[in-house]
């Protein structure tokens, strides 16, 4: 009769959670913001005083060669954000293994998911609108490393899963396949365009499936997402210039229905929905790990890392219409000094303030190179007869119109701006600006010395300003 009344209880609370109404908004969704790698957040405030940090915990996974403690979170570690009737919640992935769902009041954990190694990327948010019961309608997508313990030859290597938003249970495990690339890791954000995902995976295959957790398919024993089509994101030649290092780790983007991927094997690609097939190709030859923003003017603004190539590294800004060099609107190169294992360039992504400018104001591009200089340039105004080479060292393209020059720290974390604010994430914290457009102006507001490098990319929600350290915590700054 005891365990009767205790299983009538369960199957109670089981209907009654499942019946529940929730208004739920994504107000982020995925990595910067939306499919468009264009918003950052709504408000950022004025100081970075701490109003509460959340101990993320600890786990062991290789490092060039050798097993490391990692901290916290780190690259690119932006948190969603969700409001769920009426009131704040983070998604995060941390280096214990775990994603959580965090009450974005208290820095309180509701629940939290265990992978089979740490958690780099950042999780994208789906609504499966068709779906009645909330376990399954709402849904985050989330990548891992490997698993240290498995073998990269392994058949199946599930570094890639979904997650209830609601209840913090899994839905299905995808298999990151082996490819003659080195990595069965997998950083990037997927986006999702009429109920269809498309993510490139680390080892190289951009990948088109289905999220839907009522098609999955019991395969090698477990539930895995429809595949639709892999395509390979390098071809030989990447693999005589880059070896076994054609690693993507970008979020795709979305533009007039194409979707856009920066390669480490060298390419830009541009996948069209419509056509289901690759339809643009820019070749940059050299490594890109940072996501594409949408400028206003229907064109991409693209990191670029000095890696295979005898050029400086810096930033396209590119237009999706023209090919080869006709597609290059500008480039800005950045300094040729290494850092770390870095030989230089840009490791995240361009952040841009078209979502936010008000008549009148700039439309700028806002990056951080690895030495830590931060540039704040105008990506819709070229600099009248001044060119400069390109990764390849030898072809020649128009500069932008250089703002503002900041030197604060290292980083490979993606400075954003909102509003007139921008928030940048260092080795040595965080650094708060603020613009003046009519005086032409960058002061210095505020900084957050943590004694802690900062991979991760923060988010400016409601005049707070929340963002992961390599120290093991999660910060939540404001006033």
């Amino acid at each position: 009769m005891k365990y009767f009344i205790i299983l009538l209880i369960l199957i109670i609370t089981l209907n009654t959670k499942a019946q529940q109404k929730y208004d739920i908004q994504a107000v982020s969704k995925t990595f910067l913001g939306n499919e468009q790698r264009n918003y950052y957040g709504n408000k950022a405030p004025e100081k970075l005083d701490i109003i509460w940090k959340l101990n993320l915990g600890q786990g062991i996974s290789p490092a060039y060669g050798t097993q490391k403690i990692w901290k916290g979170a780190g690259w690119t570690g932006q948190p969603l954000f969700i409001r769920e009737n009426g009131r704040g919640y983070l998604i995060i992935g941390a280096f214990d293994y775990n994603l959580k769902k965090i009450d974005a009041e208290t820095g309180k954990i509701v629940w939290q998911y265990k992978f089979d190694d740490i958690l780099k990327g950042t999780p994208t948010f789906w609504e499966n609108k068709n779906e009645k019961n909330p376990e399954k309608r709402y849904i985050i997508m989330q990548g891992s490393r490997f698993g240290y313990w498995n073998d990269k030859n392994d058949k199946y290597i599930p570094s890639f899963r979904a997650i209830s938003y609601i209840t913090g249970k899994e839905l299905w495990r995808m298999n990151s396949k082996k490819t003659e690339c080195y990595s069965r890791d997998v950083d990037g954000s997927p986006i999702v365009i009429n109920d269809t995902a498309y993510l490139c995976l680390e080892n190289g295959l951009f990948t088109i499936f289905n999220p839907n957790p009522d098609s999955v398919r019991l395969i090698d024993g477990k539930l895995q997402p429809q595949i639709y089509n892999e395509i390979l994101y390098y071809n030989q030649d990447d693999l005589k210039f880059h070896g076994d290092d054609v690693v993507s780790e970008s979020s795709p983007t979305l533009l007039n229905g194409i979707v856009y991927t920066p390669s480490g094997s060298g390419h830009v690609y541009g996948h069209s929905i419509k056509e289901n097939k690759t339809v643009w190709d820019f070749y940059t030859g050299t490594d890109m790990n940072g996501s594409a923003p949408v400028t206003s003017d229907s064109c991409l603004i693209v990191a670029i890392e000095k890696q295979y190539t005898e050029g400086p590294g810096g930033v396209f800004k590119l237009d999706p219409l023209k090919t080869g060099d006709a597609a290059v609107v500008w480039y800005f190169p950045t300094q040729n000094k290494k850092w770390y294992h870095w030989e230089g360039g840009i490791i995240g992504s361009v952040s841009i303030n078209d979502a936010y400018a008000e008549q009148g104001d700039d439309k700028i591009a806002v990056f951080v190179d690895v030495t830590g200089h931060l540039y704040v340039v105008k990506h819709n105004k070229i600099k009248k007869d001044s060119y400069t080479v390109g990764p390849d060292n030898k072809t020649l393209y128009p500069m932008p119109e250089l703002l503002f020059d900041y030197k604060i720290e290292g980083t490979i974390s993606t400075p954003i701006i909102v509003g007139n604010k921008i928030i940048a994430a260092t080795d040595k914290g965080v650094f708060l600006f603020k613009i003046d457009f009519k005086k032409k102006t960058l002061k210095l507001l505020d900084t957050a010395i943590t004694n802690s490098d900062f991979d991760a990319t923060p988010i400016a929600i409601d005049g707070k300003i929340y963002v992961a350290a390599r120290n093991g915590f999660l910060y939540c700054f404001g006033e």
